[in-house]
């Protein structure tokens, strides 16, 4: 149901899960006050600003139970998911026609929510394709099942998808990547002196086990041992992370019949037809390398393993849809193992998630649907039309900006300039919904739900071949507390759930609302000027607009960026990758400066009267570190050190601030200061 599993847009914040919980929701602050008891007024901002803004907030305000992290985004998310589920409940009501969209919104709630049930099949939902997967005889009937397994929404090592040429943005084109492990990222199979790498290895075993005996399935310790042995070879066959974040090195274009003679022992032409698609004359692959090695792996590992591999696939995949002892497994696994969580989501709320989406780029069974629904009621015009507006602001600061670069040359500074005037902008909700008309919904079929709208979706998505692209799709629902820019249609995006406080309130002072949605806004737009987003032109093509000059010294601030962010230490002996996270790390400096930039331009030398003692200034740096107000449990820490490409929020707070002037200027930094850095050392890009 992830419609952006595969698909690289640049997400103002990683792994998002949308889950409720008890904590209050961020009051709304009226213009003439200010709430301060979040702060630790023992810190002093020149020092952490962080802690200064939220270190109350984060000693007294427990994770809740069922959460892997909590904060800014996840109190967003517990408003939005109590506010679908109130949508949900008024659409469910009565009797509604067959096919209609509050039917289908209705009756599919209604099968998640029928636990009995569930409990009373088992595994007797997936007994249809699990009997496809028995009767498998060869390695060739192997490899074509993974296109089957793609259509119906299971991963597999063929991780495939649709979307634009990123040299030639108005065509569609297929797109194949590594994919097929369980654990987060290869370094849990891997490395063999971390702790919690060993403990998930561990892990992931016994549920392997668990859940074949749950299914009937017989030897499952001995499959177990033999399907992560597999998973591991896809493991040391993967791109890493860094890597994968070049979008020049993920280029790689290949005919079909280079397609077949990359891996020639695999026919791709039969991988597409189990796919639900006639063969394309050409396909991205992302990572030729990884599937140089699968051919390999698939020659060498006995059918018996593939198809043992192949059943836990399918039933992982399906495991929280199925009945208790299978969605407690997965949650074992995947949410307590994994992510620290100590007790799971009442099954409301994965209702709801399931309905709506769950986060970045999920769009559920019918988010679309609930997106509807959910700007209708929670969303006012006069939000949109104020965006609007701070979107122009920052536009024209970026623009200022590029003009007093002083490393680049003007050469490029006029192209980059040119790639800012076609930087489009979408706010709140689409201009065109999703058509939902070939999803049938069942009230006791859940697992049959899940795998029709996966299947709807997927073709959905395979339809896109051949046709013009859609510039008015989104990559995210309404209801997502998230933000985004898609480098191929050169976009910045902010669903409605994001325009709240403390990102954003019509009353609030200009400086809270530049320190929070304006440095958003200033985020994604720089992301068109990241280390990967500027390779893209202004029409959203793969092409080098940079002089060797301006390349050089572009690159010579961003290894100092690089340097900056991994010296930073969130948990003892574990570091943040400071290449991994530096187009998001670059984006915060990027998007802060040039928020400031804009928040000077509106005052225009007006000074407002102090909030709570804070000046415009002040405030503006407040609004900021506010917004990165989380705590995470170790393990889901340790998680995203080696998983996401934003760094830990306390450093997506401090760490740009030490290089912005204004912010010495604000709180009158010195040396000796924490966060004092010399004027010279001091990292300027945009």
């Amino acid at each position: 149901m992830k419609f952006a599993r595969f698909v690289y847009l640049f997400f103002l914040a990683g792994l998002v899960t949308v889950v409720t919980g008890s904590s209050p929701i961020t009051a709304q602050l009226p213009s003439s006050d200010l709430d301060t008891s979040t702060f630790d007024k023992s810190v002093r901002p020149q020092d952490d600003l962080f802690l200064h803004v939220n270190g109350t907030w984060l000693k007294n305000t427990p994770i809740p139970d069922d959460k892997s992290n909590y904060g800014s985004f996840g109190q967003l998310a517990d408003l939005s998911q109590k506010r679908i589920l109130e949508l949900i409940k008024e659409t469910a009501k009565g009797e509604h026609e067959k096919g209609t969209d509050q039917q289908k919104v209705g009756e599919f709630y209604k099968s998640f929510m029928n636990e009995e049930l569930a409990n009373q099949k088992g595994i007797a939902p997936l007994e249809a394709e699990l009997s496809k997967i028995n009767q498998l005889k060869s390695k060739e009937d192997i490899w074509k099942h993974f296109g089957h397994l793609s259509r119906i929404g299971v991963s597999n090592p063929v991780g495939f998808f649709v979307s634009q040429d990123a040299k030639n943005s108005t065509e569609n084109v297929c797109q194949i990547i590594q994919s097929g492990t369980t654990l987060p990222d290869r370094n849990y199979y891997l490395d063999e002196e971390d702790e919690s790498a060993i403990s998930a290895r561990s892990a992931l075993k016994k549920y392997i086990t668990r859940i074949f005996a749950e299914a009937s399935i017989q030897d499952g310790e001995n499959a177990a041992e033999q399907i992560f042995e597999l998973e591991k070879q896809l493991a040391t066959i993967s791109w890493e992370r860094t890597k994968l974040r070049d979008a020049e090195k993920r280029y790689n274009k290949f005919q079909l019949n280079e397609l077949n003679e990359l891996t020639p022992s695999l026919d791709w032409s039969a991988y597409f037809v189990a796919n639900g698609i006639e063969p394309p004359a050409l396909a991205i692959v992302n990572t030729p390398s990884f599937f140089e090695g699968l051919e390999k792996i698939v020659a060498d590992t006995p059918s018996e393993t593939l198809i043992k591999y192949l059943q836990f696939r399918l039933i992982d995949g399906f495991a929280p849809y199925l009945s208790q002892a299978f969605v407690d497994a997965h949650f074992d696994l995947h949410e307590k193992e994994l992510g620290g969580v100590p007790i799971q989501q009442k099954r409301w709320k994965r209702a709801v998630g399931a309905t709506a989406g769950a986060g970045a780029g999920d769009f559920g069974t019918l988010g679309e649907v609930v997106g509807r629904l959910y700007v209708a009621k929670h969303f006012k015009p006069a939000a949109k039309a104020k965006m609007q507006e701070l979107v122009d602001n920052l536009l024209k600061s970026f623009g200022g900006s590029i003009d007093d670069l002083a490393w680049m040359t003007d050469e490029t500074k006029t192209r980059a300039k040119e790639k800012l005037t076609k930087i489009g902008t979408k706010i709140g909700y689409p201009n065109k919904w999703r058509d939902y008309s070939k999803l049938d919904i069942v009230a006791d079929d859940l697992v049959g739900n899940i795998m029709r709208s996966n299947i709807v979706e997927h073709e959905r998505n395979v339809g896109k071949l051949g046709q013009p692209v859609d510039r008015e799709e989104w990559g995210m629902t309404p209801q997502t507390v998230n933000a985004y820019y898609n480098p191929t249609k050169n976009e910045i995006v902010f669903p409605a759930a994001i325009l709240q406080p403390p990102f954003f309130d019509m009353n609030a002072p200009d400086a809270l609302n530049y320190g929070g949605i304006g440095a958003v806004i200033g985020h994604e737009i720089s992301h068109a000027f990241d280390d990967q987003g500027s390779r893209y032109d202004g029409e959203g093509n793969l092409n080098n607009w940079w002089t060797d000059e301006d390349q050089k010294a572009f690159k010579s601030l961003t290894t100092q960026l690089i340097a900056q962010y991994a010296d930073y230490e969130p948990l003892q002996g574990k570091k943040v990758n400071g290449q991994l996270t530096l187009g998001e790390n670059i984006a915060d400096l990027s998007g802060l400066t040039i928020s400031h930039r804009a928040l000077t331009i509106a005052l225009d030398g007006n000074e407002p009267p102090p909030v709570a003692g804070w000046n415009s200034d002040q405030l503006f740096f407040v609004g900021w570190s506010r917004v990165w107000q989380r705590k995470y449990r170790d393990a889901e820490m340790v998680k995203r050190l080696l998983t996401d490409s934003h760094s830990p929020s306390q450093f997506r707070a401090n760490g740009p601030v030490t290089n912005i002037d204004a912010f010495y200027k604000a709180f009158d930094l010195k040396e000796g200061d924490r966060l004092f850095k010399a004027e010279a050392d001091r990292i300027k890009i945009w």
